[in-house]
């Protein structure tokens, strides 16, 4: 099933999810439903909130399908590690149209749970550690914005703002 993607502006994208205790045959299928809609909506991660679930959830595919082994779910993930800087475009779904340059880490690893409640670790460099870093901050209610300059913000909230009254967002 393919979910609509939350945008911006919904209180559900800036609250922090719940964290995740039954791993079952209901979980495995949201997990499936997130990457159909992620590819839908030509994404490489989704966090459960951009569907508007508050459940510490996220699926990554930084090959947009390429290779099916490289899909990770992660289920109530946590940075435990970062080294490195490095800038570059980032973007996010649930904001369509915008692109921002942001400076994440440039290795990180993220400890999570499989879908059958297993503690996984994930290491990833450049995409695979900006999408990690993406998606645990959907889940913590936090928007790539929050690491781009006020100015930049405020001016992107007005565009976003405009679109709404126009009936473009």
């Amino acid at each position: 099933m393919i979910y609509p993607i939350v945008k911006y502006g919904d209180p559900v994208l800036e609250k922090p999810c719940a964290t995740i205790t039954k791993f079952d045959d209901e979980l495995r299928q949201l997990a499936d439903d997130m990457f159909e809609s992620m590819y839908a909506a030509h994404g490489v991660g989704l966090a459960a909130p951009q569907i508007g679930i508050s459940k510490r959830l996220a699926v990554i595919d930084v090959t947009f399908k390429e290779d099916p082994e490289a899909k990770i779910v992660l289920v109530n993930p946590e940075i435990i590690h970062v080294e490195g800087r490095i800038t570059s475009n980032e973007g996010c779904l649930s904001i369509p149209e915008f692109r921002e340059k942001v400076t994440r880490a440039r290795k990180v690893t993220a400890r999570a749970q499989n879908l059958k409640g297993e503690t996984i670790e994930v290491t990833g460099e450049e995409l695979l550690a900006r999408a990690l870093l993406h998606e645990t901050d959907h889940l913590n209610g936090k928007l790539y914005i929050s690491h781009i300059s006020a100015l930049k913000r405020d001016m992107m909230k007005r565009k976003i703002r405009k679109m709404a009254k126009a009936g473009e967002w």
